[in-house]
C-alpha cells in the first residue's frame, strides 16, 4: 500500500494560509462527485446561451449576416477546442501533483499553465488575423459574405486570449476541487453577454450599432471579464509565483502540459469532423433526414449535459488519487461512474420516449421530418449511455496520464466505427440504418472503452 501523501504543511515554500481541500482525496466518493458536478451543468447551461444568443440577435440582421456567422463556427471551435486541450492537461498535471503533495510544483504548473494560455492566445490572435482572408475563402466563403465575417472574426481573434485562459484558470480551479467557482463565472458571463449582445449589437441611445462587430465584441469582453475576476480570485492568487519564473523551470512546465494536452486538443478537434462526415451521409438521404437529424442532435447534445459534467469532475478526482497512491479509490470512482450513467442515460431514453410525441409535434414540419426525428429518438439515445462511458474513459485516461490510449479511443469510437457503420447502416436501410450505425457503434466502443480502463487500473488491493 502506498504511502498517504504528504501534508500541506510538509513543502518548505511559501503557501497560502488556506488549507488544500481533502474532499477529493477523502470525501465519499458519489456524493462529493454529485456535489462537484452540479456547478457545472449550471454553467454548461449557461455556456449554451452563449452561441443560441448569439444566433438570435444575429439572426435580426438579416440572413448574410447569419449565414457569415455560421461560417465562422469550425475556425471558432477550433481554437476552443485548442483551449479544451489545454484545460484537460492542465487539470491533469495540476491533480496528480495535488495528490502527491507536491505543492510547490504545483504552483509552478499552475503558472506556467496561466502563462501558457496567454500566449497561446497570442499567437492565435496573430495567426487568425494573418490568415484570415485566405483561410474564409478556401472554406467557400463569397464577396457577399466576407465583409460581414471580417467585421465578425477581425474582432473575435482579438480576442482570442480572453477565450483560452479563463478555460485554463478554471481548470486549476477543478483540479483543486472548486467547480463552484467555474459554474458561477459561466453564469455570469452569460448573463452579461446577453445585455452586451442586444446593446452592441443594435446600438443604444449615443451609442451605434454595430452588428455583427458588435455579436463578436460582446463575447470577447464577457470572456474577458471572467478571464479578469478570475485572475483575482483570491485562491489563483496564492497559486501564482511568477517570482519564481525562470527559462527551464517553465519549459519544463509546458513539455509535462503539453504531452497531455496536445492529443486532447487533437481529439476535441475530430469530433466536429466525424460529425461532419456523419452529416454529409445523412444528406444523401434528402433533406427531411437532414432536418430530423438536426433537430435530434440538439436533442443529444442536452441529453449528455450530466455526462460532460460529471467528466469534468471526475478527472481531478482520478488524478489527485492516481498521484496519493489511492488506486482502489480510483478504481471505485471509475465504474461507480460507469454504472451511474449506464443507468442514467436508460432513463433520459425512457423520458425521450414520453416526450417525443410532444417534441416531433413541435419540430417536425412535414410527415417525413416527423418520422426521421421519431427514429432518432428511438434508436441513438439507446446508445448514450454507452457512449457516456467512452467520454468518462477518455476524460480518465487524460487524468491517469495516458493521453495517446485516450486519444486513440476515441479515434476508434469516431473514424473506425460510428462513421463507417453510418456509412453501412444508410445504404441498408435509408435514414434509420444510419441511426442503428450509430447505436452500434456506440454500444461497441463502450464495450472497448470499459475493458481498455480495467487494462489500464492496477488490480484490485487484497
Amino acid at each position: 500500500m502506498s504511502a498517504p501523501p504528504s501534508s500541506p504543511s510538509s513543502s518548505s515554500a511559501p503557501q497560502s494560509s488556506r488549507p488544500v481541500r481533502r474532499e477529493l482525496l477523502e470525501g465519499p466518493i458519489a456524493a462529493t462527485l454529485l456535489r462537484k458536478s452540479l456547478p457545472v451543468v449550471v454553467g454548461m447551461l449557461a455556456m449554451m446561451s452563449f452561441n443560441l444568443v448569439d444566433a438570435w440577435f444575429i439572426s435580426r440582421l438579416g440572413t448574410e449576416e447569419l449565414a457569415a456567422v455560421s461560417f465562422t463556427f469550425p475556425v471558432v471551435f477550433t481554437v476552443i477546442s485548442l483551449a479544451i486541450g489545454l484545460g484537460i492537461g492542465t487539470s491533469a498535471v495540476v491533480a496528480r501533483r495535488l495528490g502527491r503533495g507536491e505543492l510547490d510544483t504545483v504552483r509552478r504548473r499552475a503558472t506556467d499553465a496561466a502563462l501558457l494560455a496567454v500566449v497561446v492566445g497570442v499567437a492565435m490572435t496573430l495567426l487568425g488575423l494573418a490568415t484570415l482572408e485566405p483561410l474564409f475563402r478556401l472554406m467557400g466563403a463569397d464577396d457577399v459574405l466576407m465583409p460581414h465575417i471580417r467585421d465578425y472574426m477581425g474582432i473575435w481573434y482579438l480576442g482570442a486570449a480572453a477565450m483560452i485562459v479563463p478555460r485554463v484558470l478554471n481548470s486549476i480551479l477543478r483540479a483543486h476541487g472548486n467547480t463552484a467557482t467555474q459554474g458561477l463565472m459561466m453564469a455570469l458571463a452569460a448573463g452579461i453577454n446577453v445585455l452586451l449582445d442586444w446593446w452592441l449589437i443594435f446600438g443604444a441611445g449615443p451609442f451605434p450599432a454595430l452588428g455583427v462587430s458588435g455579436a463578436a465584441l460582446a463575447t470577447v469582453l464577457s470572456w474577458g471579464l471572467m478571464a479578469m475576476v478570475l485572475a483575482f480570485h483570491r485562491e489563483l492568487r496564492a497559486l501564482f509565483d511568477l517570482a519564481g519564473l525562470d527559462a527551464k523551470g517553465l519549459a519544463d512546465s509546458w513539455r509535462e502540459l503539453g504531452r497531455i494536452a496536445g492529443p486532447a486538443a487533437l481529439t476535441s478537434v475530430f469530433t466536429p469532423i466525424a460529425l461532419g462526415l456523419v452529416t454529409r451521409i445523412i444528406a444523401d438521404h434528402g433533406h427531411p433526414a437532414v432536418a430530423g437529424y438536426g433537430v435530434g442532435s440538439r436533442i443529444e447534445a442536452i441529453s449528455q449535459i450530466v455526462v460532460l459534467a460529471l467528466s469534468m469532475t471526475l478527472s481531478p478526482l482520478v488524478s489527485q488519487n492516481a498521484g496519493a497512491g489511492q488506486h482502489d479509490r480510483v478504481r471505485r470512482a471509475i465504474f461507480g461512474c460507469f454504472v451511474f450513467v449506464l443507468a442514467w442515460q436508460l432513463l433520459i431514453w425512457g423520458a425521450l420516449q414520453g416526450l417525443a410525441p410532444w417534441l416531433v409535434a413541435g419540430y417536425a414540419e412535414t410527415d417525413e421530418v416527423a418520422g426521421v426525428l421519431r427514429s432518432f429518438l428511438w434508436l441513438v439515445p439507446l446508445g448514450l449511455g454507452a457512449q457516456g462511458v467512452v467520454i468518462l474513459a477518455v476524460s480518465s485516461l487524460n487524468a491517469l496520464h495516458r493521453p495517446a490510449l485516450a486519444m486513440r479511443l476515441s479515434v476508434i469510437r469516431l473514424f473506425v466505427l460510428t462513421v463507417p457503420l453510418a456509412w453501412v447502416g444508410g445504404r441498408l436501410a435509408d435514414s434509420s440504418g444510419v441511426f442503428a450505425g450509430l447505436l452500434a457503434a456506440n454500444l461497441l466502443v463502450g464495450l472497448l472503452a470499459w475493458w481498455q480502463i480495467r487494462r489500464q487500473l492496477p488490480p484490485r488491493a487484497s
